[in-house]
């Protein structure tokens, strides 16, 4: 498995992760419509605009074959106003190739980003309701504060976690 930049190629396959990883991900925890609403064309156009962002950092997940299977991105919500901290913004993996590690190998991407962009904090937000949350607890980040949010028209927990100190989810 190879952890790769993102560059702009790849934002049709990083909207097929994105889409398909929502729909078996967020099963029965956001409302079915909105995850048959969601589109490979509108996610592909979503990801260019991200790609070409200066301030947004993309990684992919890609097998030998070229096939892209997840992807990780972080820079710095405009909510956050904390010095010198920044945000996973997501990490998403094909369902077939969940628990093989390669989270793990996104993630730590993410935190030699972030220590390269000066951050010691990093922050991830998480649908109560999403078993990944416990990747995160698994990997040090401790619940700081827990919102409701709307999605597809349905309230849902939000829980918002930190790592204070991200260096240590390298150790």
């Amino acid at each position: 498995m190879k952890i790769r930049k993102a560059n702009h190629q790849d934002a049709t396959g990083i909207a097929k992760v994105h889409v398909d990883s929502w729909r078996t991900t967020y099963k029965n925890i956001v409302p079915d419509t909105m995850l048959n609403n969601l589109s490979y064309e509108k996610r592909t156009e979503l990801w260019e605009r991200n790609i070409a962002r200066e301030d947004n950092y993309l990684f992919v997940a890609e097998t030998e074959e070229g096939k892209i299977v997840g992807f990780a991105d972080c820079g710095k919500r405009e909510s956050n106003q904390v010095p010198n901290s920044g945000d996973l913004t997501s990490i998403y993996l094909l369902e077939e190739y969940q628990g093989k590690g390669i989270g793990k190998l996104l993630l730590k991407q993410i935190v030699l980003q972030c220590q390269q962009l000066g951050y010691k904090r990093v922050f991830v937000e998480v649908l109560e309701d999403n078993k990944t949350r416990y990747f995160y607890e698994h990997y040090g980040a401790t619940l700081v504060k827990t919102e409701k949010v709307i999605l597809g028209g349905a309230e849902l927990g939000l829980l918002i976690y930190e790592w204070e100190d991200i260096s240590s989810v390298l150790a």
